[in-house]
């Protein structure tokens, strides 16, 4: 347990400010799955919807801070690349 008076306060901040990330970050994990499970089951309309939202939770974490604005391009960067690979044909084939 911390002595100083600014570490106990910086203590009992972080862990409001982890109370209140917490939901969103499992939130996030839970739209992703979902998003990831939709492509794997194949159907497009509902994998492009699931992807949009997934998305959008994302860009919306990173613009509150909750996460890094690098880590949600990263993991909206591979969701499309699986969205990507199941559902659009390369120029090659």
């Amino acid at each position: 347990m911390a002595n100083i008076k600014s570490a106990i306060k910086s203590i009992r901040k972080d862990t409001r400010r982890t109370m209140r990330n917490k939901p969103v970050r499992s939130a996030l994990k839970t739209y992703v799955k979902s998003a990831v499970v939709s492509i794997g089951k194949g159907d497009e309309t509902l994998s492009q919807e699931a992807v949009r939202v997934a998305a959008s939770k994302l860009d919306k974490a990173a613009q509150k801070g909750i996460i890094h604005p690098n880590q949600a391009a990263r993991r909206k960067s591979r969701l499309m690349t699986k969205y990507n690979k199941q559902f659009l044909v390369t120029a090659g084939e």
